[in-house]
């Protein structure tokens, strides 16, 4: 027996998936194309930007700067694993289990269930993670993580309350978790600069 899923999914949600993929199987080639492609691309420069964000904080940041830096990548996977127990919860089959058209060219298999979406909260996580750590990067990353998000309703393998539900829960886990998990590691580094002065940064002692 085929298990198709057990959560309801709201009818603006189906009217919106319908519309959007109605609009990709009508775009040129070249556009659903790089839609296919675009998500995971879209996730490696999401976190180069994390990357870029950290390293001047790791480097010559203070201990709190520095502890923000280490756990920010943390809590990206924190939010990942609390995506992947949802859908434990929530096993909404996916849209494209019932879709004509998909462009992704195949639907994931039986068991990987559509709400949230995993990249989508990657995504968020990621954007509100270089965010706190750069304003400047994270307003590019922003609607970097919008764009992958909304990649995945038009490829057809998620609907837009999984996309929405997915950033969402990636923000909050990131930007709640990390002050949170930051401020123990914080209160270590300064212990071990004390311990240690000449591992101080180089600009400490000039902010």
């Amino acid at each position: 027996m085929v298990q198709t899923g057990t959560t309801d999914v709201p009818d603006i949600s189906v009217e919106w998936y319908q519309e959007i993929t109605q609009v990709a199987d009508s775009a040129p080639t070249p556009v659903q194309w790089f839609a296919v492609h675009f998500t995971e691309a879209a996730i490696l420069l999401l976190g180069a930007l994390l990357l870029f964000a950290a390293a001047p904080r790791l480097l010559r940041g203070k201990p709190w700067d520095r502890a923000v830096a280490l756990v920010a990548p943390v809590t990206v996977v924190l939010a990942y694993a609390c995506s992947e127990a949802l859908k434990t919860v929530f096993d909404q089959a996916r849209p494209c289990r019932g879709a004509m058209t998909v462009l992704a060219g195949h639907c994931p298999p039986v068991g990987d269930w559509s709400f949230p979406s995993n990249h989508a909260t990657i995504a968020g996580a990621l954007a509100a993670a270089a965010l706190l750590l750069s304003r400047r990067l994270g307003l590019v990353a922003v609607p970097l993580a919008l764009l992958a998000a909304l990649s995945r309703v038009f490829v057809g393998v998620h609907y837009p309350h999984d996309v929405a539900a997915g950033l969402f829960l990636g923000a909050l886990v990131t930007l709640a978790g990390t002050p949170l998990i930051a401020r123990p590691v914080a209160d270590l580094l300064a212990r071990r600069t004390t311990t240690h002065p000449d591992r101080l940064p180089a600009t400490a002692d000039h902010p």
